[in-house]
């Protein structure tokens, strides 16, 4: 077989590909593209507001990776049972999430409510460049605040996750659009005290994004629910949260390492934070400029993996395998190419992005530097993230547990932990250690692909009498 015919698909290929990706690329690009703006906003109210912010999101990253595992699970199941047609299997998986996200939110909201200061002080380094306590205090207003936008996130991500399954993303992509707006106004407004409101600051951006997340949400339900014969599997959703056993157990048991890979992972990535914060809060405040950046371009990539596992997982929920094997290849090769050119375009607009925030010299400098990383590691991060929902699609959570977050707990963080505290390494140097250990991770990736360890349909056994 030619690399061509191996690699590249055709014009059907790609109309494919584009009708899921294109809404998912734009919600997901406007949503991080706010994340971005919002993050310049707390950043002219100054260096410690916005350490303080960024080191609460780092918090709730926790539980929105988490919830994302969580209904991961169910969601294998959902995109294979929408390949089949099977209306009440989805049913049935959108209850699942609901009950597995409660669960969770219940969970987080007590962690946070007794923990937050604990929590927000461990990532507090004293090396004399700023004000800890004033970091302390504004993370801890950002938090309390933000703790009411978690139920409409969850809902919204339940609802959001399961219309992807089915190829619906425009409903949920038009939410994303109205939410960034609200929060774009609503920021300006509360942030800076304009039009006769209070200048709230941290807090003022806390309120903008649950309100918006409300907004959110209720668009998300009401046109879903507007629409019962476009979206079927919404009909008696609420007349029963009664769940068959052998679905729970089998969505338990594939999705339990997924839940515990995002926890874990998501965990991690706070860990590394924190080793690197023990160079003192420029680097909090450095690497909370070029994550916020580094996630508007990291949106191309994660996009791909969400459009992997939907395409990848109705075809195999339609018996394809051998469809989905060379649907595979093509969809890693594309998301490598694509990531070469999202890298490039990082790389030169790196340093003009950290001069826009009210900080440092220094704190730029960092910024600029940390981008550069990721952007020579963009083409990794894009092979990384296709292998990952490639095998994750054909219900292997183990294999994706192991490939993922065992990964990094066995090999990135202690290379992070043992330079942080045993050497005087600066940060950068520390940062590339931790990157380039995922050239080790490509190889297990392309071997457990190639393979075709994944190539599974999970739903062929499912009966509609087995989910009455």
């Amino acid at each position: 077989m030619s690399f061509r015919s191996k690699y590249i698909g055709d014009r059907a290929f790609y109309r494919m590909l584009f009708a899921v990706l294109i809404p998912i690329v734009v919600q997901n690009a406007i949503t991080n593209l706010v994340s971005l703006l919002d993050n310049m906003m707390v950043g002219q109210v100054g260096t410690e507001a916005m350490s303080g912010v960024s080191i609460a999101n780092q918090l709730f990253f926790i539980f929105n990776i988490t919830l994302f595992g969580a209904i991961s699970g169910a969601g294998i199941f959902g995109a294979q049972f929408a390949g089949k047609g099977d209306q009440e299997g989805l049913r049935q998986t959108l209850r699942y999430k609901f009950l597995v996200g409660l669960l969770l939110l219940t969970a987080a909201l007590g962690i946070f409510l007794s923990l937050h200061d604990q929590l927000i002080s461990l990532y507090l380094t004293e090396d004399g460049t700023g004000d800890l306590e004033l970091t302390l205090r504004s993370g801890r207003e950002y938090l309390k605040v933000m703790l009411w936008g978690l139920p409409p996130f969850l809902i919204t991500q339940c609802y959001a996750s399961t219309l992807r399954e089915t190829g619906e993303t425009l409903l949920p992509m038009k939410g994303g659009i109205l939410a960034v707006g609200i929060n774009v106004l609503l920021n300006y407004l509360l942030i800076f005290g304009k039009l006769g409101l209070p200048a709230l600051g941290v807090t003022g951006a806390a309120l903008a994004t649950v309100i918006s997340r409300f907004g959110e949400m209720a668009f998300v339900l009401v046109g879903t629910h507007r629409k019962k014969g476009a979206y079927p599997f919404v009909q008696g959703l609420y007349t029963s949260f009664r769940l068959p056993w052998t679905l729970v157990r089998r969505i338990t048991i594939k999705g339990a390492p997924l839940l515990l890979n995002e926890f874990l992972w998501s965990l991690g990535m706070s860990v590394l934070l924190q080793c690197y914060s023990t160079r003192g809060l420029n680097v909090v405040a450095a690497l909370n400029i070029s994550s916020t950046v580094n996630n508007l371009f990291l949106v191309v990539a994660l996009a791909l993996g969400s459009a992997i596992s939907i395409l990848i997982g109705q075809m195999l929920g339609a018996g394809e395998k051998q469809r989905a094997r060379d649907s595979a290849a093509k969809l890693i090769a594309f998301s490598v190419f694509l990531c070469v050119g999202v890298g490039a375009v990082m790389a030169v607009v790196s340093p003009f992005i950290p001069r826009i925030y009210n900080t440092t010299e220094e704190v730029r400098m960092l910024a600029t530097r940390f981008l550069w990383i990721c952007s020579a590691v963009m083409p990794i991060t894009g092979f990384l993230n296709s292998c990952y929902f490639t095998l994750r699609a054909g219900g292997n959570t183990i294999i994706t547990f192991l490939f993922d977050s065992v990964f990094l707990w066995c090999v990135g963080i202690p290379a992070a932990y043992l330079t942080s505290r045993y050497t005087a390494m600066p940060v950068l140097e520390i940062f590339l250690v931790v990157q380039a250990a995922d050239l080790l991770k490509c190889f297990v990736g392309y071997a457990m692909v190639k393979k075709g360890i994944w190539i599974r349909n999970i739903v062929s056994s499912e009966t509609q009498g087995e989910l009455e």
